[in-house]
């Protein structure tokens, strides 16, 4: 699968942008050979838990081949992670960093690096198998997820009905940070969060204690306390 995915090809102005970043590069890695491509999720195929995000980010995941990997978003979530014990150390820097997850996946809504950190609904869309076969790879496990921010949580309720085989609800749950939603005997919690950006994080918006609160309370979910 994660194959597949770094193959596809299916939306021309991620990969036009995706490609135009890997080869002028910032200034900071301009030695570094850019990976340039759809990035998959990591973590284990057994995972309890799920972290959702919204997409790569062009100097981070871009360059770097994995999700949250090389980026001051990746910083805060991993260091958070770590505290929580979801993870074997607390920075994420290169896809051959030893860096290992407990019980834990994480993947975004869209695959590609977008323009301004904005994907298109249509993205999303043309992205949405991708992120089917990602929760079906766990879904015998999977007991909750935390959506980082309101995009991912509304790409996770696009997706339900297609793996779940059942509606989602109506009115869909509203995303807040904290919030939690789930449909009663069918797939797992749902737990909002606000993304890990670092329009959140420097503003104060989002906290390292807000953070570590949302990874405790999915820990208690997933039944990792």
């Amino acid at each position: 699968m994660d194959r597949r995915i770094s193959d596809c090809r299916a939306c021309p102005r991620l990969v036009a942008w995706r490609e135009e970043v890997a080869a002028t590069r910032r200034a900071a890695f301009r030695d570094q050979e850019y990976w340039g491509r759809p990035v998959p999720g990591m973590g284990p195929a057994g995972a309890r838990l799920a972290i959702l995000g919204l997409a790569p980010a062009a100097h981070g995941g871009n360059r770097t081949g994995r999700i949250f990997t090389g980026d001051r978003s990746g910083d805060v979530l991993f260091a958070a992670l770590y505290r929580a014990g979801l993870a074997n150390q607390p920075t994420s820097v290169a896809r051959d960093d030893g860096l290992e997850l407990r019980d834990t996946r994480i993947f975004a809504a869209v695959r590609c690096a977008p323009p301004d950190n904005k994907p298109t609904p249509a993205e999303r869309d043309t992205c949405a198998p991708w992120l089917h076969r990602e929760i079906e790879l766990i879904r015998p496990t999977l007991r909750v997820v935390v959506a980082l921010g309101g995009f991912a949580w509304a790409a996770w309720w696009s997706a339900f009905p297609r793996v779940y085989a059942h509606p989602a609800p109506t009115p869909r749950p509203a995303f807040g940070h904290g919030a939690l939603a789930r449909v009663a005997g069918v797939g797992p919690a749902l737990l909002g969060c606000y993304h890990v950006s670092q329009q959140n994080t420097f503003t104060g918006r989002l906290t390292p204690t807000m953070l570590d609160d949302v990874l405790a309370r999915a820990k208690e979910l997933a039944g990792l306390a």
